[in-house]
């Protein structure tokens, strides 16, 4: 196939590499002419180191680079039969720019050839409204770096034909990537599905529950995450994460399981940014550790009294069957808050301490606390969760826990994904884990804890701070009470 990329800045020159190395030809092309020579020598540099470390042989690299070419102009008129099959644009993110480009090029290249966006935020709708014959465009999105990051999003606006959603597909399969068909809609799979664990993330901040460094060692260690939330968001750019939240947030007119904080907007126009700014929610730089500064170690020594717990989740912690007078209680809390557990169970309140079921099996135990709490009960169960060598995270009492609402907010914004038929469930769970990295997708996830206990999880939330962001989709709620799985899909009609 022959494949013209407009835009020669880090996504085109990406999608340039992976294009030539598939095999295809592609021609490349920028607005600014010296982009493009920088582009090739780029790719060329990128290859000839794949082929130093034995991944690409030298026929390989010499093959992929022949077929790089380097056009004058976007608009370049092909040359008899040489007309690209593809135009991938990826150009600034600018509804006027690229819908102004695709116009140009209309004039110039056959009916044939299909038209892609890249575009991350933009409605494909409106990019293809401006042209004569907008069955022509799809989006086509891909993910940085374009050669490493194995998904893209195939994304039909509401008049692009079927065939050429197939033929992209089709295009990406065969070129060593997978592609998932996503609704036009704000933020496509990938960033809409993500929106999950920042926004909670930030609910979790609002409220004091724990510091971010405390929250991401706690979405690292019990949930499994590669990055935590707020190290992520240095990553990327509060100011880019930021701009997304509400972007997505609105699109779906206020949807409440979208909602962003009112935290975003002093730290980003305070330049709190992360990483590029030099401080975030850590501060990097030199002599600055970042996000892997050292964690204070518990307290040493053994517990000075003797430990009950309620229920089984936590049983093996236990030193006695039931509490004395003076003993510790440990309560395992599912969606609810230690403060409910006490006044409903008439425990001490200030011996009585939470402990989230889902960390028992992590490297990392969180223990929750209450303003009944005494310091004295904190360290003696401190002592306790250590004992085994396992690092402890103290938090603030909340509804659940943080794993717990982290969790949840995962799998309610999936299971709302696929609800609204953006896209398929298995195509969910593929997406979250190649465009994430999180350690499995969110349906399979939630079938992993049990769909009937994701649904008590969230019903308890709402039921316990009133909040709708909690409410369990109607696509969770069916199939627990039906004992699916969550990746089970909808009831087909009949015709």
């Amino acid at each position: 196939m022959r494949i013209r990329v407009v835009g020669a800045g880090t996504m085109g020159r990406g999608i340039a590499q992976w294009a030539v190395v598939a095999g295809h030809t592609v021609e490349l092309a920028d607005a600014r002419a010296a982009s493009v020579g920088e582009a090739v020598a780029f790719v060329r540099s990128m290859l000839e180191r794949a082929a130093q470390k034995g991944r690409m042989s030298r026929a390989e690299v010499d093959r992929a680079l022949a077929g790089l070419l380097a056009l004058d102009s976007p608009h370049a008129v092909p040359d008899g039969d040489d007309a690209p099959d593809l135009v991938v644009e990826a150009v600034m993110e600018d509804l006027e720019v690229k819908a102004e480009l695709f116009t140009g090029l209309e004039r110039v290249l056959p009916a044939t050839t299909v038209f892609a966006t890249n575009t991350s935020s933009l409605s494909v709708t409106r990019i293809g409204a401006r042209l004569a014959d907008p069955g022509r465009l799809a989006g086509l999105h891909f993910f940085n770096p374009v050669p490493l990051m194995k998904l893209v999003e195939v994304v039909p606006g509401a008049a692009t034909r079927t065939g050429v959603t197939a033929r992209l597909t089709e295009l990406v399969e065969t070129s060593g990537h997978r592609a998932v068909t996503v609704a036009d809609t704000p933020g496509f799979l990938v960033n809409h599905a993500g929106r999950g664990l920042v926004t909670e993330a930030f609910a979790l901040l609002e409220e004091s529950v724990a510091a971010p460094a405390s929250l991401d060692r706690i979405a690292r260690d019990v949930l499994g995450l590669r990055m935590g939330p707020f190290e992520l968001m240095d990553l990327t750019g509060l100011d880019v994460t930021a701009s997304v939240m509400e972007t997505v947030w609105t699109g779906f007119r206020h949807a409440d399981r979208l909602r962003p904080s009112y935290l975003t907007a002093n730290r980003v126009a305070a330049g709190l940014h992360g990483r590029k700014t030099g401080r975030g929610f850590y501060a990097y730089g030199q002599g600055e550790a970042g996000p892997d500064a050292p964690e204070p170690g518990p307290a040493g020594g053994d517990p000075a009294r003797d430990v009950a717990v309620t229920g089984d989740a936590a049983a093996s912690l236990a030193t006695v069957a039931a509490p004395s007078d003076t003993s510790l209680v440990l309560v395992p809390t599912w969606g609810t808050s230690v403060a409910a557990a006490i006044a409903d169970g008439g425990l001490p309140a200030e011996r009585t301490l939470g402990l989230d079921p889902l960390c028992l099996e992590s490297p990392r135990r969180v223990l929750a606390v209450t303003p009944a709490t005494e310091a004295s009960a904190v360290r003696d169960a401190v002592a306790v969760l250590a004992r085994d060598g396992a690092a402890v995270t103290v938090v603030r009492d909340t509804a659940g826990s943080p794993a717990q609402r982290l969790l949840a907010s995962l799998v309610n914004v999936a299971t709302g994904i696929v609800e609204r038929g953006i896209a398929a469930p298995d195509d969910i769970d593929v997406a979250v884990t190649l465009g994430l990295g999180y350690p499995r997708g969110p349906l399979a996830w939630a079938d992993t804890v049990g769909a009937a206990r994701m649904l008590a999880l969230l019903r308890a939330l709402h039921a316990e701070t009133g909040d709708p962001r909690y409410r369990p989709t109607l696509w969770l709620t069916q199939r627990a009470r039906l004992g699916l799985p969550l990746i089970t899909p909808m009831a087909p009609l009949p015709e």
